[in-house]
């Protein structure tokens, strides 16, 4: 299994499985789509309104609870220089199972997604002390200087996509996942999750790596 170095505060590793059952994954698509709906459902709604903790009701329009989540976050961290630990976890849980769908959807695992346990999805976010870690006005730009990572990613998830594909075809004949595969997809989603938690959970100031590792 390809590591990570353990000081950037979002990590993420998936168990590499011996063995895949072929008939799930040939009907991956049809099987996921119970809790990809649920899913979507926590996720996006025509309107989702989040009261921050000044007390500003923040619209999310159609871009769903994510918009609303980094909006209403970047406030309290401008205004208040805080960021609720009951926040905190909601934004790691919901972070942890919609990861767990991915990995499901990506063949990366056969076990049905859980709602509550990590299963063989290892995703850990470190909690931020505000006041001592993280600059007050970064997350006005934080989403502007990630641009690179955008591009980069793009170009990766077309190389991941492709990847799925092929794998899936290897799991159907022999039954197992290629490794060089299963690290590259892996990869992408360990760098996204970077990304994601630098530029919309605003969990860190540290740059995020150029990395699959």
């Amino acid at each position: 299994m390809v590591t990570q170095s353990p000081t950037y505060p979002a990590r993420l590793e998936i168990d590499y499985p011996e063995r895949l059952n072929r008939v799930t994954t040939f009907f991956r698509l049809l099987v996921a789509l119970p809790i990809v709906l649920i899913l979507t459902l926590l996720t996006s709604s025509g309107s989702d309104t989040v009261m921050s903790e000044t007390g500003e009701r923040i619209e999310s329009g159609g871009g769903g609870i994510a918009t609303a989540l980094f909006l209403a976050t970047a406030l309290m961290i401008v205004v208040r220089e805080r960021y609720p630990r009951w926040w905190f976890d909601f934004v790691r849980e919901l972070t942890r199972f919609g990861t767990r769908v991915g990995a499901y959807l990506a063949l990366l695992s056969d076990r049905y997604p859980s709602t509550v346990d990590q299963q063989s999805v290892h995703l850990e976010l470190d909690y931020p002390d505000v006041k001592q870690q993280l600059n007050r006005w970064l997350p006005l730009v934080k989403w502007l200087l990630a641009i690179p990572h955008y591009v980069v990613l793009a170009v990766l998830g077309i190389g991941a996509v492709l990847a799925i594909v092929v794998a899936w075809f290897a799991i159907l004949f022999t039954g197992r996942y290629p490794q060089a595969l299963f690290n590259y997809v892996v990869g992408v989603g360990r760098w996204a999750l970077r990304v994601q938690a630098y530029a919309f959970l605003l969990l860190t100031d540290q740059y995020p790596p150029f990395s699959l590792r």
